[in-house]
């Protein structure tokens, strides 16, 4: 049993979670100034709104309604990610980030100012693309909806940011994760309704409906195991036989996940896909051969979308995870992979080790992204969140369950520690 003060703790902070992720949902319904609605819902409703996918389902159709917070927390996301490769490509990035948590203050410091440059010019990309043509989204041609639309979208941005950072600190889990996650689930209850929906019509019996919400539970736990799946290889540890004799274990072992890349690569190779058809609409170019080519569920897409997800997955480990770093840590550790003699053969092993289980891992994001896009498409399964949207939901699911545990770990440690330290004094 956890005590008391912990439990009030971790009820404090998950309510505190709660109201700031209710606030953030309430924001989703505030629109910028200026907009008309109902051209709004015509540009969503055409195909000219394949390009904004990803991000409305990030958003919790945010960006469908043309709210404060349509561009969501993608701008921090990209920014995090362009600073994380900067920081592997270049010496001084990568001193500052070893400097501990000063050199992480600082590379903190810098993704916020380029989060606010990237929200800059994405609000001004969605401005053009709406105010595009005879379907202007906006009430009138004036520059002033430009700017009131940039700032908006730019301090919805910046306020989102402030969010996930408290949900961090002062609640319970990833705050900007659980931003993306709010926003990817809210989108489940119309799938639902559609559904059932689809059933009353007599497109779907009832027996189809069975199979396929038990289908997308066996999806779920698919996705879960895979998640929490390791490969653990062994560590020798020097002076084995001392710490026996003192009862510590003289071995310990270094887990690699399948995936090792996590959910980048879709995102990078779905991101380059819609780019054609996003420069095609912004310049009002001819390319329509090229856009229905690239079609989402097309044969092209499919092929093209699986080997950027092949391409992203070992490019993106191979930055996360330095094999020859971890073997010089592992040397002046004097530890030792067992069987592998340390520095250059160690480093050797772990690469082959890492680029097994990276060909593992891409053909797993693989068919999890494409059987969606294949139901969606050919067989016209109302599923919207996408494979991308459904490992974003699992591993925020596992992440959360994990620190949960990990508060009430530790306040039952704390209070039996406590009740250890208890010495009786006679009178």
């Amino acid at each position: 049993m956890s005590s008391p003060a912990v439990s009030s703790e971790l009820k404090k902070r998950i309510l505190f979670t709660i109201f700031i992720l209710l606030v953030y949902r309430f924001g989703t319904f505030v629109p910028i100034p200026g907009i008309n609605i109902e051209v709004l819902k015509k540009f969503f409703a055409s195909e000219g709104a394949n390009m904004f996918g990803m991000i409305n389902l990030f958003s919790g159709g945010a960006l469908e309604r043309m709210s404060i917070f349509a561009l969501n927390i993608m701008p921090y996301i990209t920014s995090s990610i362009i600073m994380q490769l900067l920081t592997s490509m270049y010496k001084g990035l990568g001193d500052l980030k070893k400097e501990g948590e000063y050199g992480r203050a600082k590379i903190n410091q810098y993704t916020r100012y380029l989060t606010i440059i990237l929200a800059f010019f994405q609000s001004i990309g969605v401005y053009y693309a709406l105010s595009n043509g005879d379907n202007n989204a906006f009430i009138s041609d004036s520059n002033i909806f430009m700017w009131t639309t940039c700032v908006s979208l730019v301090g919805g941005t910046v306020m989102l940011m402030w969010f996930g950072e408290r949900i961090t600190s002062s609640g319970i889990g990833n705050g900007i994760s659980l931003i993306i996650f709010v926003g990817i689930v809210s989108s489940l209850p119309s799938t639902i309704i559609q559904v059932f929906d689809l059933s009353k019509t007599g497109v779907y019996s009832w027996f189809t409906i069975v199979i396929f919400f038990a289908a997308f539970a066996a999806f779920l736990m698919l996705v879960c195991f895979v998640e929490k799946t390791y490969k653990r290889i062994k560590i020798q540890y020097p002076n084995g036989a001392m710490m026996k004799a003192s009862g510590m274990s003289d071995s310990s072992f270094l887990p690699l996940k399948i995936n090792i890349s996590g959910v980048i690569p879709p995102i990078f190779a779905s991101s380059i896909l819609m780019f054609p058809a996003a420069i095609i609409q912004f310049t009002g170019g001819e390319g329509d051969f090229l856009v229905s080519a690239l079609r989402r569920g097309g044969g092209l897409y499919l092929l093209l979308f699986s080997v950027l997800i092949l391409f992203f997955s070992y490019f993106y480990s191979s930055i996360i995870f330095n094999t020859e770093e971890v073997s010089n840590n592992l040397k002046k550790g004097n530890c030792f992979i067992l069987g592998i003699r340390p520095g250059t053969a160690t480093a050797t092993y772990l690469d082959k080790v890492v680029s097994r289980l990276t060909l593992l891992g891409a053909i797993y994001l693989i068919f999890v992204c494409i059987t969606p896009e294949i139901l969606v498409t050919h067989y016209s399964i109302p599923l919207h969140i996408g494979g991308t949207g459904i490992l974003i939901m699992v591993n925020v699911v596992l992440d959360l369950v994990n620190q949960v545990q990990s508060h009430l770990f530790a306040g039952k440690y704390g209070s039996s520690m406590t009740k250890k330290r208890r010495v009786r004094v006679r009178a």
